[in-house]
This record gives structure tokens, C-alpha cells and sequence, in this order.
């Protein structure tokens, strides 16, 4: 019993509960105690006159009866309003049950001899009612129901006590009612302990179910700017619905599909102009800075440039080093694309000249255009990136290469959309490279009419003047750049609003602005509600009135409101055969009632033998019935005995996970109850054989007998009333028991009550009665006195309270399981959301990057940037791909053939989930070429510390990296009759990390390193790997073979010394001396 009286929660939950708890539940809960008094208050008078008794004949009881329906009408009109509720609870709760125990003391004296058995019903629903129904804290309901208890026994003690002719068996008597009145305060304290423990834990339910909302839209923010910082809105949708399954489906690699290919995310736009840009000088500009002045500049420059295509609707597609590239026209078609375009490139080349002219740093930017149509999407299943392919997109990467710095530099096509807008001139064919010299187009540049003004106004180098001749370019120009201020990568996110503590889920603003007299009522407020509070705290209260008990009685979603059924079968069936571990609790709370049945019946009965063997063998079903239930907690002592007792605790289990067997135990036991209430009346003889009747016993009615022939004392008879009502209240401690049922039980209960009473053995009170009041048969007490009236009006008061209650506790317990029900499914989803919030970061990010951008962990606005020693790169492309590639009306223009290299590159992702290669990782495709790089998971400044050959052993995990790629790559060529080979090429060394660009935030690596690397491959020869001298001698300390290719000139580099990685040798064997 003790778990029922669960700890107390901090005092700000407690400030909002017990709001919550008076409006829920208390609230209706008391306006229906005053109006099932005020119907038992007319029903006395309509009983009182359909019985032929003249009211006027009795004026104590028609003043008492009318005066409490004055004074029960004031306090329902006091109580009706919600708000004086509130500020008043517990003064008005004193006030209706200070009135309800003395409408019982004056109908203690009201209506005839007053008796030890009087009011005994009556005063038990007061002590019920105090628990159940009025809005107080369990220690003040235990006070008044105690004092109305020792206020009965009480004022009829002294009463009883000092008259000269007391009945007999008065201490009897009274003890009988102890007994009923602890018995009523026992029910009524775990009626109202269970409530309460329900409605609390459905309370914390509702806030840990709006924390989880919370946590979940929260989550759906991250995920959305994540997947909208990569992808395109009308793609995010599409991936998205994708993974989501995935994930549903269990984390599978992707879910079923008709067909073997991978999904391919790709559509086909016409008429847009795409825009290369490439900053000339940059490179050894670079090679000047720190890692953290070359992320700083990189992100100041891509994120100016950002900005301009966002002035000029064009979409960022990707970040190549220094190269930049959109689109105009994507995803919504646009008439005016070239002219953006070009007007994006020319507002680039004025920035970048107003940067050279402010630091005196000799960079430049160079543009080329062209207008065309494009297969634009995302290919492969890891680092996302939206790309562009298309012969289009080709020509217009070769007009940037063939272009002029500081000058755009158009096609044909391009020109003919401009419509004059731009004046151009024809380019010079030295400009051209050999891919646009083959093509034999004309081309042109555009003349930009600022490009003289902005040369007058900024000549000098401002900024250098300034600071000084000694200052090195690169600080001149992170000086400069960080005037642009651009925007952080993923700062969108940390504005995003990070999830909540578990620990505190009440909004703060609320607390603060709360005190126990503020309602909810939003009339109150000058501006209502939303205007105080912040949408989290409305979204709080939104919750807090979802609650409400009066919602049961409205149309609603998720319960039927007339029989509170869940509208969902699922949902029904589901709560219907959920588990009830409290039910062995029910059973010990009805097996006390029984006992108090049973003391009372001993107290008022000779105890006749066949009596006590009755309960004697319903003493032991109930021991049988409480073993069952509470055998779990037997496990260690059965353990120790014989083995073929060892299924014992699991009984317990069994009744706690089997409705059918719960119901059934739960019916049997109430209608145990039942039938042990008014077994005594089974030992009295059936026929109305009353001694009192007789017409010559007036004179010596007070010197009779009290008892019946059968040895059974007529005070037995009220006493058998009170316990039919201990039988009523068994029925309000089965909490989780369905409606149906109990009401089905009261209604049985109350007409076999009623028949017996009222019809069968009526002429037990009667004779009652007439043992009382002596005299001529037409003397007769009041309708208050008379055991059989009032035993069935009290009858018929329990009956509509606890149906009322039962309606009560079954729209709690079903709320209980719908707000489980809905807690879980948001943690599930929560957990999804969070599980596509890593993927989607994973996508853009390392993994030992990603915490570094995202929710709390995010620790500073600083650029994230970091510098490895020694990090292994890898660039292997399918050059075949190229001459492969077409686009006909038979290959869809292209899509069939990027169908294939979206399933190269996505087998090629596969490998990276392989545990050996978890030290890959992948930093981007560009075209058929695919770049990744080893030794970036490791600690900054750690490889400088180890010796060469340590800090470098990632090398040999890449080489077997390009070898499984040429093995995958194989497999493809089989099932596709093709005979693609990859060219690869490695270099190691020192690389600076970072992540640029606000509007697609992007991880990338640069470096000598990565440009020696792309080199290697672009001069490499297809099915080898071409390496460095100084990669083949770390390679040669590994185990491998390499063999030199001779000098070979590398653009960029001059003159260099290569090899080839001899790949059909493992590691075990001895160094080659070609590297002698």
C-alpha cells in the first residue's frame, strides 16, 4: 500500500498539479455531490408525501429538509464559478462538508426515537464523499472524514448513554459503526490515493508527452535545416519520406525496391544558365596562411558570393577548392536566367576587385557562362551533395578555364538570352582552351559598365597603405573579408531551439508569472494568455485544459463520448488487454471490506453456527484469491522448496497479463461481497411471523425481547442495510474495472438490495418499527426512521455516486493509456528524428566533426577549421565515363547513363560501412571522380608527436580502399557489359580541414597535399595508382611494392618523379628497389 502514496514532485510541479487536479477532475466531481444532495433532499420529500405522511405533521424534518436545500442551492451557485473555486478551494470545501455533517446530526433528531444505527448510512457517504469529491489534500480529507466519524459515534454515545431505558447492546452497537465508519475512511483514503497516484502519473505523462513534442519538433527544425542547407526543397522531401522508411524499417540499408537498382534522385531541367567561377591566385595565396585564416577566407569569400546568387536567384551547387558554381532556373524555371547569371558573375568579379584594390593582393576572378539544359540531384548514398550534369555543364567549366580574370565570359547561347542587356565583346582565341578551341564556337565577354568607375574610385590598396607594407597578404585579406561578415556554417541551427531538460519540462515564464489563485480563465488578463506567455507555455496550458474532465462530455477524437470507447479498434483491443499489475491491490481493499462485514455481523448477531461457517469458507476463497495475486512476492520462499511448486509466482503474472481471468476474478470477489452483506437474512424465517403486532403488546412493548424467533435481534436489520452499502462501495475499488461492468453490478446489486428490503423482508423493518413505537398500527415514525425507506434511498445516493465516480475513474484510466500511448509513439518518433538528424550531419559531416554544429554541443561561433600532418588523399576517377556518357531520346538525355553512375559511386559508398574501412572517409564526388581521404578521426598535433611510420599507417588502409574500388567497379562491368577502369592517384602529407559556406555548409580539405593528389590521378594511367615519391617510400615502409614511372610534367608543379603502386603484391614482402 505504501507505493500508492507516491513522493511528492518539486513544488512548481505541485503548483501546477494541484490546478490542474481541481480542474480536471474536482471541479465537476463536486458540483455532482451537490446535486445528487440536493435530488436526495427532494427524493426525502416525495418519498415522505407518496408514502401518505403529512409534512406540516413534522415540521423539524420539512424545516431541516428545506433549510438544506437553501444552503446546498448557495453553495452549488458558489461553486459553479471556476475562478472563486480556485482562490477559495479549500474554504468552500470545508463549508460543504461542515453542511453535509449537519444536515447528518439533524436528521439524527428529526422524524422519531433515535437510535444507535441512525444516519449510519448517511454519515458513511459524507466520510466516502470527502475523500472522493470534494477538492482537498489527502491529510485535511482524513481530518474531516475521522471527525465526522467521531462526531457520530460521538453525540449518540453521550446521547444514548445518559437516557434511563438505552437500548440494549449499545456498545455493540456503536462498535459496529467504528467498524463501518473505519471501513468507509479506509475505502475512501485508497479510492482517493489511487486518483490521485492515476492522475498524477497521467499529469507527468502530459508533460513529459509536451517535453517530447518539444524534443520533436526541435528535431524536425534540425533535420529540415539540414537537409534544406543540402538539398533543394522539392529533393529534401522526396529523400527524406526515404529514410524515414529506412529507418522505420529498422535501420536497413534501404528498403525494398521492385528493381536492384539504388534510388536515384535525379530530374532533367531545361533552360537554365550554369556559372562557373574560379579565383586565380588564390592557390599561392593560400599556401601563405594559417589554417585558420584559410578557412576564415574561404568562408568570407563563398559566403559573399552566396549572397550575390541569393540577390540574383541563383542556387549554390558546389564548392570545389576554390571554385565556385551555380545555377539559375532550378528548381522553379525562370525567363530571365542568363541575365541573372551574368549579372552574379559580373558583381563577383566587382567584390574580388574591390578586395585586391582595398589589400593590394594580386587575386582575380574569372567567370564562365552558359545556358543550356542539366540533370541536377544527388547521387550515392553518403555526403550528399546536389550536383549538375550535362554536356552543358561541361562546356560551361571549360568557358571558366578558357575565360579572362576579371571578366565573364559567355557562350553563344547565353548571349542570344541577354537581349542586348549587356554589351559584349568577342574573346580572343589564345584564350581559348582546347576543349572550346575542338568546339569551334564563338564566345564572348561581357563588358561590365562599373568596372571603370569602381578602378578610379578604390586604386592604391587602401587597406595595405593602412597597415603597413610588412603585413603578410593573407592577414591583409582576413582583415578585409571579415568585414563582409558572413554568416557561420549551420549558425541557422543555433538559433534553432535546442531541445529541453528532461529534468525541467514546465515553462518557466509560466512559474513566474503563477500564483495558486491564478486561473485559467483567459479573460482575466488585460491581453489574454498568448500575449503573456510564449508559445511553449500556451502549448503547456493547451495541454493542461486537454485534460480537463469536462472534455469527456465533448466531441473528441480519440473517445466516443458516450460510452468512452477509443474510436480506433487497435486502440481499444490494445487497452482492453493491457497488463494490471495493481490489480492484487483491488482484491486486498475488497478483502478488507469483507472482514468488515464480518466483524459487524459478529458484533450485531447471536453468531449462529451456520453463519460463521459461511464466512469461513469464504475467508478461505479469499486467502486463495490473495495468494494468488500476491505470489510473486513468494518467489524466494517457493524457490527453496520443491521444484513442482516452482510455477506458483507465476500466477500473479498470469492475473495481472489476462483480462478474461481478471474480470472474472474481480466479479467474483464483488459478488462474494455481496452475498456474505446479507447472508444473516437467510437465517431468519421467511414468513412474517413479527411478535410485535399483536394488539396487547403495547403495554409491555419496552419489556419484550429485542429478538426474533430464531435466536436473530432485530437491530441485525439496519446493520444488514449498512452492509449492503459496504457492498456498493467494493465495487468503486476496482479502478481499472470497465464502466459496463460495474455498472452492470451496482444495477444487480440494487435491485436484489431493494427486493429484499423493500419486498421479500419488509416486514423486518416493519417489525422493527413497530418494537420502537409501541401502540396503535397507525403510529409510525418519520420517513427518517424508517429503516427500509432510508436504507433504500441510501441504496439509491450510492448507486448514483459511484456511477458517477466509475465514469469518472474510467475516462482517467483511458486517458491514462491514450497519453502513454501518445508519449511513447512521440519518443519513438523523437528517436527517428534524432536518428535523421545524425544521418542527415553524417551526410555533410565527419562523424568527429558533426557534434561540433548541432544542438547544445555546439560551443562556440568560431569556424570549425583543423590542421592533420599527415592525411592520405585519394582521387580515383573513371575517365571512360566521359565517352560513355550521352544524352539521346534513348538514354532519357542522360538519365540512364547517370543511372549507372549513381550505382558506381553508391557501391562505392557501400564500402565505407565495411569496419576495415572506418577510417575512410569521403569528402565529395565531383563528375565521375571520386575523392576520400584517411587520417582525418585523428587528434590535431598527435601525428607530429609519433614517429613517421606510425602516424602514416592510414596509407595502407587507403591503398586497400582503391583496390576494393577496382574490385566493386569489376563486378559492375559484369552486370553491365561495360569495361569501365579507374585511374587513381594517392598523395600524403599536411591538409587544413574545414567547413565553409552559411547557405550549404560543406566539409572540405586543402592543401598542397590534395592538389598533388588530384594531380596524380588526372596524369595518371587507367588500372593503376600513381603515387608520390615520398607516398611510395612510406607505402615501401608498409609492406608494399611500388616501381617508379619516371618524370612526368605536372601542371602546377613542374617536373615530377612518380610511381606506381604494384597492387597484385600484399604487404609481406620486400622493398623494392625501384625506389632506390
Amino acid at each position: 500500500m505504501a507505493r500508492l502514496f507516491s513522493p511528492r514532485p518539486p513544488p512548481s510541479e505541485d503548483l501546477f498539479y494541484e490546478t490542474y487536479y481541481s480542474l480536471s477532475q474536482q471541479y465537476p466531481l463536486l458540483l455532482l455531490l451537490l446535486v445528487i444532495v440536493l435530488c436526495a433532499l427532494l427524493a426525502l420529500l416525495a418519498v415522505a408525501w407518496a408514502s401518505g405522511r403529512e409534512l406540516s405533521s413534522d415540521p423539524g424534518f420539512l424545516t431541516t429538509v428545506l433549510s438544506a436545500l437553501v444552503g446546498f442551492s448557495l453553495l452549488l451557485g458558489l461553486a459553479s464559478h471556476e475562478q472563486r473555486l480556485q482562490r477559495w478551494t479549500r474554504p468552500l470545501s470545508g463549508l460543504v462538508w461542515a453542511a453535509l455533517l449537519a444536515l447528518g446530526h439533524g436528521f439524527l433528531f428529526t422524524g422519531g426515537v433515535v437510535s444507535a444505527w441512525d444516519q449510519v448510512s448517511f454519515f458513511l457517504f459524507v466520510i466516502f464523499t470527502t475523500y472522493a469529491m470534494l477538492p482537498l489534500g489527502m491529510r485535511d480529507a482524513a481530518a474531516a472524514g475521522l471527525a465526522s466519524s467521531f462526531s457520530h459515534l460521538l453525540v449518540l454515545g453521550l446521547y444514548l448513554g445518559t437516557q434511563p431505558d438505552s437500548p440494549p447492546a449499545l456498545l455493540q452497537q456503536l462498535a459496529a459503526n467504528a467498524v463501518l465508519f473505519l471501513c468507509g475512511n479506509v475505502v475512501g483514503a485508497y479510492h482517493k490515493a489511487l486518483m490521485e497516484r492515476a492522475l498524477r502519473a497521467t499529469f507527468r505523462e502530459a508533460l513529459s508527452s509536451l517535453h517530447s513534442r518539444r524534443r520533436l519538433d526541435t528535431e524536425k527544425k534540425h533535420q529540415e535545416h539540414l537537409l534544406l542547407s543540402i538539398l533543394p526543397a522539392y529533393l529534401a522531401r522526396e529523400m527524406k519520406a526515404e529514410i524515414m522508411a529506412r529507418l522505420q524499417a529498422g535501420q536497413g540499408s534501404r528498403p525494398e525496391s521492385t528493381n536492384n537498382f539504388h534510388s536515384l534522385y535525379v530530374k532533367r531541367h531545361q533552360g537554365v544558365s550554369v556559372l562557373y567561377a574560379d579565383i586565380v591566385g588564390f592557390t599561392r595565396l593560400a599556401s601563405e596562411c594559417s589554417p585558420k585564416e584559410l578557412v576564415l577566407m574561404l568562408n568570407e569569400l563563398f559566403g559573399k558570393f552566396d549572397q550575390i546568387a541569393k540577390e540574383h536567384e541563383c542556387m549554390r551547387i558546389k564548392i570545389l577548392g576554390d571554385c565556385y558554381y551555380c545555377v539559375s532556373g532550378l528548381p522553379l524555371s525562370l525567363p530571365d536566367h542568363a541575365i541573372n547569371c551574368v549579372r552574379m558573375g559580373l558583381d563577383m568579379c566587382r567584390a574580388i576587385r574591390k578586395l585586391r584594390a582595398a589589400t593590394g593582393v594580386d587575386i582575380n576572378m574569372r567567370v564562365g557562362v552558359h545556358s543550356g539544359s542539366v540533370l541536377c540531384g544527388v547521387i550515392g548514398l553518403q555526403k550528399w551533395q546536389y550536383d549538375v550534369w550535362s554536356h552543358d555543364v561541361t562546356l560551361a567549366n571549360h568557358m571558366e578555364a578558357g575565360g579572362v580574370p576579371g571578366r565573364v565570359h559567355i557562350t553563344r547561347a547565353t548571349l542570344a538570352l541577354l537581349a542586348g542587356a549587356y554589351a559584349v565583346e568577342d574573346a580572343a582565341m589564345e584564350h581559348r582552351d582546347p576543349y572550346l578551341r575542338e568546339l569551334g564556337e564563338p564566345t564572348y565577354l561581357v563588358i561590365d559598365p562599373r568596372a571603370e568607375e569602381d578602378e578610379k574610385g578604390t586604386a592604391g590598396g587602401l587597406l595595405s597603405t593602412l597597415e603597413g607594407p610588412k603585413m603578410r597578404p593573407s592577414l591583409l585579406m582576413t582583415r578585409y573579408l571579415e568585414s563582409w561578415g558572413a554568416a557561420k556554417p549551420f549558425a541557422h541551427l543555433s538559433h534553432v531551439d535546442s531541445p529541453v531538460s528532461t529534468s525541467t519540462p514546465l515553462p518557466e515564464k509560466a512559474l513566474a508569472s503563477f500564483s495558486p489563485q491564478w486561473s485559467l480563465d483567459r479573460s482575466r488578463t488585460p491581453r489574454g494568455l498568448d500575449d503573456e506567455l510564449d508559445t511553449g507555455d500556451a502549448k503547456f496550458f493547451q495541454v493542461i485544459e486537454q485534460l480537463n474532465s469536462q472534455k469527456q462530455w465533448k466531441q473528441s477524437k480519440d473517445f466516443n463520448p458516450l460510452t468512452l470507447y477509443f474510436r480506433e479498434k487497435e486502440m481499444e483491443k490494445e487497452y482492453r488487454l493491457s497488463a494490471l499489475p495493481a490489480f492484487k491491490y483491488y482484491a486486498a481493499c475488497t478483502f478488507l471490506v469483507f472482514l468488515s462485514n464480518f466483524v459487524i455481523q459478529m458484533l450485531v448477531t447471536k453468531r449462529p453456527p451456520a453463519l460463521a461457517i459461511t464466512y469461513s469458507v469464504t475467508f478461505l476463497l479469499f486467502l486463495l484469491l490473495l495468494f494468488v495475486c500476491f505470489s510473486e512476492h513468494l518467489t524466494r520462499c517457493v524457490f527453496k522448496g520443491p521444484k513442482m511448486l516452482h510455477w506458483l509466482p507465476t500466477l500473479s503474472s498470469l492475473v495481472a497479463t489476462r483480462p478474461g481471468l481478471r474480470v472474472t476474478l474481480s466479479t467474483a470477489t464483488i459478488l462474494l461481497v455481496f452475498a456474505m452483506a446479507i447472508t444473516s437474512l437467510f437465517f431468519l424465517p421467511a414468513a412474517s411471523n413479527c411478535p410485535f403486532w399483536a394488539s396487547n403488546v403495547s403495554s409491555m412493548a419496552f419489556n419484550l425481547s429485542w429478538e426474533l424467533p430464531g435466536s436473530m435481534p432485530l437491530i441485525s436489520i439496519p446493520y444488514s442495510m449498512h452492509c449492503c452499502v459496504l457492498g456498493f462501495l467494493s465495487c468503486s475499488l476496482f479502478l481499472h474495472m470497465s464502466f459496463e461492468l460495474k455498472l452492470l453490478l451496482l444495477l444487480l446489486w440494487l435491485v436484489a438490495s431493494c427486493s429484499l428490503f423493500l419486498n421479500s423482508h419488509a416486514w423486518l423493518s416493519d417489525c422493527l418499527v413497530a418494537r420502537l413505537y409501541p401502540g396503535t398500527l397507525d403510529s409510525r415514525p418519520g420517513v427518517l426512521k424508517e429503516p427500509k425507506l432510508m436504507g433504500a434511498i441510501s441504496f439509491f445516493i450510492f448507486f448514483f455516486t459511484l456511477l458517477v465516480l466509475a465514469r469518472q475513474n474510467e475516462y482517467y484510466c483511458r486517458l491514462d493509456f491514450l497519453w502513454k500511448k501518445k508519449l511513447r509513439q512521440e519518443r519513438e518518433e523523437t528517436e527517428t528524428m534524432e536518428n535523421l538528424t545524425r544521418l542527415l550531419l553524417e551526410n555533410v559531416l565527419p562523424a568527429h566533426v558533426a557534434p561540433q554544429f548541432i544542438g547544445q554541443n555546439r560551443r562556440n561561433e568560431d569556424l570549425y577549421h583543423q590542421s592533420y600532418e599527415c592525411v592520405c588523399v585519394l582521387f580515383a576517377s573513371i575517365p571512360d565515363f566521359k565517352e560513355f556518357y550521352s544524352e539521346s531520346n534513348i538514354n532519357h538525355e542522360g538519365l540512364e547513363c547517370l543511372r549507372l553512375l549513381n550505382e558506381i559511386i553508391a557501391d562505392f559508398d557501400e564500402l565505407l560501412s565495411k569496419p576495415k574501412f572506418s577510417g575512410v572517409e569521403k569528402i565529395k564526388t565531383i563528375g565521375s571522380t571520386y575523392m576520400a581521404a584517411t587520417g582525418l578521426n585523428a587528434t590535431s598535433g598527435q601525428d607530429a608527436q609519433q614517429d613517421a611510420e606510425r602516424s602514416c599507417s592510414h596509407l595502407g588502409t587507403m591503398v586497400e580502399f582503391a583496390v576494393a574500388l577496382g574490385s566493386k567497379l569489376d563486378v559492375i562491368n559484369k552486370h553491365s557489359f561495360n569495361n569501365f577502369r579507374l585511374r587513381v592517384g594517392l598523395n600524403h602529407g599536411p591538409v587544413v580541414a574545414g567547413v565553409i559556406g552559411a547557405q550549404k555548409p560543406q566539409y572540405d580539405i586543402w592543401g598542397n597535399t590534395v592538389n598533388v593528389a588530384s594531380r596524380m590521378e588526372s596524369t595518371g594511367v587507367l588500372g593503376k595508382i600513381q603515387v608520390t615519391e615520398e607516398t611510395a617510400r612510406a607505402l615501401q615502409s608498409l609492406g608494399y611494392t611500388c616501381y617508379s614511372r619516371g618524370i612526368i610534367k605536372v601542371k602546377g608543379k613542374g617536373q615530377l618523379c612518380t610511381y606506381f603502386l604494384n597492387t597484385d603484391l600484399t604487404r609481406a614482402g620486400p622493398p623494392s628497389a625501384g625506389l632506390g
